[in-house]
């Protein structure tokens, strides 16, 4: 699906064999997948391009949507059934969460209640709009748990786009970051694609993901075309992203 006209590549041209490590496909327990329909449909498009390993990430975010081992457990089990009934049976998926840092997070924390990706790492997001007062404590405790916080798409984080240090810092403490694919073009605005563009540029990328919630998402996805610097810099990240995270 190269685009001759454009002289750029599709970025879904580059995502054969891919694990995608944070998306909302398991059905019915967040803002992704309604329904095990919503969620085959699409598991098959992400076949069209070669996307059949995928770790679910379900919201974990309190008092929106409260979810525990045992309700991603149940989700992942029904849609995995439903897969072996339309013989889909070649789809891997495995699932895992994006943790609110919130007031319940370090709860749940103590309580053994996360749902690590690969056992060491934990991804995690945090309000668009301001940071949570305890985001240093929370990483912190993540790391004396034992695992690598994953910051989920810190190119949206709209507080941050004015103090681009803050970036650096998050480094620092040890925090690893996952891309967005969208961001990569002008889906969540301008401004996000310049961050994240910004960040890859600079070596502070370490992962990506698509965070496909709906069709509307993987839509997007599919017309997104990329120049061969921006190539050069994600290529990369897609293989270290499935070669930690294969399943």
């Amino acid at each position: 699906m190269i685009s001759f006209f454009t002289k750029k590549t599709y970025l879904v041209d580059l995502l054969e064999g891919f694990t995608d490590i944070h998306n909302h496909i398991l059905p019915g327990i967040d803002d992704g997948a309604r329904t095990v329909d919503d969620s085959k449909k699409l598991l098959k498009s992400f076949g069209e391009f070669g996307v059949q390993n995928f770790i679910a990430t379900p919201h974990i975010m309190h008092n929106y949507h409260d979810n525990n081992p045992v309700t991603i457990k149940t989700a992942l089990s029904y849609l995995k059934n439903e897969l072996i009934h339309d013989g889909l049976d070649h789809i891997k998926i495995d699932a895992s969460a994006e943790h609110m840092i919130d007031d319940n997070f370090e709860v749940i924390l103590s309580k053994k209640q996360v749902q690590p990706l690969a056992r060491d790492y934990l991804l995690i997001e945090m309000s668009y709009l301001q940071p949570p007062i305890n985001f240093d404590t929370a990483i912190e405790a993540i790391a004396q748990n034992r695992f690598f916080p994953v910051l989920a798409h810190p190119e949206r984080y709209n507080f941050l786009h004015k103090r681009l240090r803050r970036y650096s810092e998050f480094k620092e403490q040890g925090i690893q970051f996952q891309l967005n694919m969208l961001s990569l073009g002008n889906y969540y605005g301008k401004e996000v694609s310049k961050i994240g563009i910004k960040l890859l540029e600079e070596g502070m990328i370490d992962f990506i993901g698509s965070d496909v919630h709906n069709m509307d998402h993987l839509n997007a996805l599919k017309k997104l075309t990329l120049s061969k610097k921006l190539v050069a810099l994600v290529e990369p990240i897609i293989h270290r992203t499935s070669y930690t995270f294969s399943i």
